[in-house]
């Protein structure tokens, strides 16, 4: 068994897009705009491997604030293969407004920084 896919909903579909394709190089799929559910559009953005994420939009989402920790997912963590690709990815991250956590080793011997995307939601990048 493996994850196909996770689904993110969004209040800006391009938004959330042009940040996984600007800041991952994510890969951004074709717009899909179901004829059954009136408003609902979506796109698949595709990393290098693993499952590609559905972020999905509906004119019933509205904005909300992920500054504290609640039920539900915590974040998504991304290996990036190398301490030098983290460190560099966190640079571009504190430039760009959106590290949450500065690259570090855990306490339970991970290497790793926190980054957010424009919705808030964390995003883990690791070794």
């Amino acid at each position: 068994m493996r994850i196909a896919h996770i689904a993110l909903w969004t209040a800006d579909l391009d938004r959330l897009c042009r940040f996984w394709a600007e800041t991952f190089g994510a890969a951004v799929g074709d717009l899909y705009e179901s004829a059954r559910r009136s408003g609902f559009s979506s796109r698949f953005v595709y990393l290098k491997d693993g499952p590609s994420i559905e972020i999905m939009q509906g004119p019933w989402i509205t904005p909300q604030a992920a500054t504290e920790e609640r039920q539900g997912y915590a974040h998504l963590a991304l290996s990036l293969g190398s301490r030098e690709a983290v460190d560099a990815m966190a640079a571009r991250a504190a430039a760009a407004g959106t590290l949450v956590s500065p690259a570090r080793t855990t306490g339970d011997g991970f290497y790793e920084a926190v980054l957010k995307d424009p919705d808030g939601n964390f995003i883990e990048i690791t070794v």
